[in-house]
């Protein structure tokens, strides 16, 4: 398993590529922006997507699947259907329609080559974010960031179902990489030491599986 990140526009997103060398397949993660950019890394991979993972609907995750999606013959784009907004909706600006994307949920597993990820519900951010996770990486969006988390003050936002989600990724075993949406990796045994919006949500849902 190799994963590739690039930083793409508009506002610094992370896109990783996730790939399985063996079977020469791989997942694109939240391709915000530089569809061109996007594509010219995954050729320089040497695999081909079988699929492209939203962690969230906001424009910076998702700005350049369906351009992604299409070089690649049309591979299917998954994105939690809470962030599918209807036409007419307000917040379009921030959840502007993809288009034709297939829904991922709580329990969901999706196969790229031989690898599995599973697919972990942690609204909060969004009312439709999710983590990927894949052994020990967790392809955690906008939910948790090294040393902080994403914003709530969006549409769909909540403090308490965003502390609740913090507070299962931080209850999960082990010293799990953490692969954010924005800014630097970080690894879950830092995170519960320095981050204080992780320990103060460990504190108020303890245990939460």
């Amino acid at each position: 398993m190799k994963v590739y990140v690039l930083e793409v526009p508009p506002i610094g997103t992370n896109c990783f590529i996730l790939c399985d060398p063996d079977s020469g397949r791989c997942a694109v993660i939240d391709p915000g922006g530089g569809a061109e950019a996007v594509i010219s890394a995954v050729e320089e991979s040497a695999c081909t997507p079988d699929c492209i993972l939203l962690t969230h609907g906001h424009y910076d995750h998702t700005g350049a699947a369906k351009a992604v999606s299409e070089h690649f013959g049309n591979v299917p784009i998954y994105l939690n259907e809470r962030d599918v907004l209807p036409d007419g909706s307000r917040a379009l600006s921030q959840f502007p329609r993809v288009g034709g994307t297939q829904n991922c949920d709580e329990g969901d597993t999706i196969s790229v080559g031989s690898l599995k990820l599973q697919v972990l519900a942690t609204p909060g951010h969004s009312r439709g974010s999710v983590t990927f996770r894949c052994g020990d990486l967790l392809f955690c969006g906008d939910t948790l960031f090294a040393g902080s988390c994403g914003r709530t003050d969006l549409y769909g936002g909540s403090m308490d179902e965003i502390m609740r989600s913090l507070a299962r990724l931080g209850a999960l075993e082990g010293d799990l990489q953490v692969l954010p949406g924005h800014m630097e990796m970080s690894t879950m045994e830092l995170e519960r030491r320095r981050n204080p919006y992780l320990q103060q949500a460990l504190r108020m849902y303890p245990g939460k599986p």
